[in-house]
């Protein structure tokens, strides 16, 4: 009786400090982190904007992964395209409609050699509400268009780390 009261803490500290040894010799490299920047296949220059939610995708890109004068950085062309559809049943008596805007963002990057380009395209979409009152639509459906292409803009940053991991 004794021996099993005695045992029992040693035999959990063992298996909680074997854990802790094996957890720690693991490796993982943070999607977030700040240094997937400083590699040389993201060394990115910026084409300019053509609209305001090409803008806000430039300046996600460049809050990402930096911006680049140099010579020999690749060039990032984005196009982007936003389109709004209604969404749900509409009531005559509910004044309020469901609306939901996609943004559809191309992103093309290309060597300054003239190598072949990597293409990379992804939707992403937001929701809003409109009433009666025409510029209480125009704000949402604005912010809506904004809040779509930053999710673009994420989901660019993924697939571009990706594509350069393979």
């Amino acid at each position: 009786m004794l021996w099993s009261r005695l045992f029992r803490p040693i035999a959990m500290a063992g298996v909680l400090l074997g854990a802790g040894t094996m957890l720690g010799a693991c490796s993982f490299t943070p999607v977030y982190g700040g240094t997937t920047a400083a590699q040389p296949a993201l060394s990115l220059a910026y084409a300019k904007p053509a609209s305001r939610l090409e803008q806000i995708i430039y300046q996600e890109l460049a809050l990402r992964f930096g911006s680049s004068d140099a010579e020999t950085a690749r060039l990032a062309m984005v196009t982007a395209s936003a389109s709004a559809v209604a969404i749900g049943l509409s009531a005559t008596a509910n004044p309020y409609k469901l609306t939901r805007v996609t943004v559809t963002a191309t992103l093309n990057i290309s060597d300054r050699d003239g190598a072949k380009p990597l293409s990379i395209t992804r939707h992403a979409s937001a929701d809003y509400t409109t009433t009666d009152q025409v510029l209480a639509n125009q704000a949402a459906a604005t912010e809506a268009g904004e809040r779509a292409a930053k999710a673009a803009a994420e989901s660019l940053r993924l697939g571009l780390l990706a594509a350069l991991s393979r």
